[in-house]
């Protein structure tokens, strides 16, 4: 096995993150495109021993709490002993944190709660537009696409709106933090003249 364990920028598991919270009937990340298989990893690990297979799992609802859950992992495919098979290996995965946040990490969790409400939308529209529905059905819809956008809100919208006035405090401290040592800077700069 070439790969002992990853080391993945915050961005990079940031945007993946987002990527596979937006796709709910696809599963893309960078060369696999739909169901990676321990095959299909080894076929990529053929090009480069490095290639490693990293799968984000979203949406998994807990029957316990009715709580979803977010998993992701990162595997190699190794040859089995049978000789044609393979096997799946685990790969240990390490977030890389960074005190900043890039900007396509920033607009990719600000396009998410946009991306989710189109696809409602979408969805309603589809359903609304069909004619043989009756008015009760239709003002039934209505109401479930209502439910799902304030659902959505709440899970999405809310989090991710306290998430960035939180990083928001966070950058104006730092802003403090760092005008504070310039002026200590300047003082013991002036005191050497």
């Amino acid at each position: 096995m070439a790969v002992s364990a990853v080391h993945l920028e915050s961005d990079a598991f940031l945007v993946c993150l987002n990527h596979a919270l937006s796709t709910e009937k696809e599963e893309v990340m960078g060369l696999c495109i739909g169901e990676v298989n321990v095959r299909t990893q080894a076929m990529y690990q053929m090009m480069d021993q490095g290639f490693v297979g990293l799968i984000f799992s979203c949406f998994i609802e807990d029957k316990n709490t009715k709580t979803g859950r977010i998993l992701y992992t990162c595997f190699q495919s190794v040859q089995a002993q049978k000789g044609s098979e393979y096997e799946r290996v685990e790969i240990p995965i390490h977030v890389v944190p960074h005190e900043t946040i890039g900007k396509v990490c920033l607009e990719s969790a600000v396009e998410l709660p946009k991306i989710l409400c189109q696809e409602e939308q979408d969805a309603y529209r589809r359903i609304h537009n069909l004619t043989h529905l009756d008015p009760v059905t239709k003002i039934h819809n209505g109401s479930v696409f209502t439910k799902n956008l304030c659902s959505q809100m709440s899970a999405i919208s809310g989090p991710l709106l306290q998430w960035l006035e939180d990083r928001l405090d966070q950058n104006k401290q730092r802003i403090s933090e760092l005008q504070q040592e310039k002026k200590r800077l300047t003082q013991e700069l002036a005191e050497l003249d």
